[in-house]
């Protein structure tokens, strides 16, 4: 990121600049790909400071915020903080967007399943032990089978990882 700090009416000094620097570098953190940030510090007649960044973001334009207070750096941090908090938003709703189009795709695809009839073995009945072997070795989700009393049964695997028995 290409960074430039002017100062209109005021002399600034090495820490002035470390200091806005590391201001700049903390809002790196939200991987925009920040091209450019102009930091413009200005003073007035009434002795108070005004801060304003301007930053480039592809995809995105400028993003500029402005700050007034009577302490230079107060003011850089106040603005720094306006800045976070319009970068994080941004952020966020762009990764939340990334997300709709893909649970959207996966919607799509899910939908265009057809329905597959198979014939159902069900005429011998079987012991219920005999059911949760052949349930475990088929990899089914559920298998439905006449036990030993005649009734139609169906096993099941829970969310659990256990097996249910209607």
């Amino acid at each position: 990121m290409n960074v430039t700090i002017v100062g209109r009416g005021i002399a600034l000094t090495e820490a002035m600049k470390d200091h806005m620097q590391k201001v700049l570098d903390e809002v790196e953190k939200y991987n925009l790909g920040i091209l450019h940030a102009d930091v413009i510090i200005e003073k007035d007649k009434r002795d108070f400071f005004k801060v304003e960044i301007v930053m480039n973001i592809p995809e995105k334009g400028s993003a500029v915020v402005h700050y007034v207070d009577k302490d230079m750096y107060a003011a850089l941090d106040k603005a720094k903080d306006k800045l976070e908090k319009l970068l994080r938003r941004y952020h966020d709703k762009k990764n939340n967007h990334k997300m709709k189009d893909k649970i959207e795709y996966l919607m799509v695809e899910t939908e265009q399943n057809e329905i597959v009839e198979m014939p159902l073995d069900i005429e011998k009945p079987v012991s219920i032990e005999e059911a949760v072997e052949e349930f475990k070795t088929s990899g089914l989700y559920f298998m439905v089978f006449k036990d030993t009393n005649g009734e139609k049964r169906v096993i099941y695997r829970r969310k659990d990882g256990k097996l249910g028995l209607y």
